[in-house]
């Protein structure tokens, strides 16, 4: 609701709403590459915390990298490649499955 009546006030006053997509100029394969990494950076996070309770610092031990590697990771750095989140997911523990359903969402 909040967000409707947000929308109004703003096109009253003359400006226009849009999405991500729209302002950026995305084309549905960009979308869909930055839609993944979003889900797995967001997997990884939550495995990490709630299931491995481990810190990010404790996890770049586990990859051989560095905290602050593992922030931009969690953080979908535009320089952290989709091949390091798989691979720092796999080296967790998670299964093929459990990064196709980070993949879906």
């Amino acid at each position: 609701m909040a967000r409707a009546t947000r929308r109004k006030r703003l096109a009253d006053a003359g400006f226009k709403t849009t999405s991500a997509r729209d302002f950026l100029g995305l084309t549905d394969e960009e979308l869909a590459y930055i839609e993944m990494k979003v889900g797995l950076a967001r997997a990884l996070k939550r495995y990490r915390t709630s299931k491995l309770k481990m810190s990010q610092q404790h996890l770049a031990e586990l990859i051989g990298s560095s905290q602050s590697r593992v922030a931009k990771m969690e953080a979908c750095d535009p320089s952290v490649t989709l091949d390091l989140l798989i691979r720092s997911m796999l080296s967790t523990g998670l299964k093929r499955a459990d990064i196709a359903r980070a993949l879906g969402r």
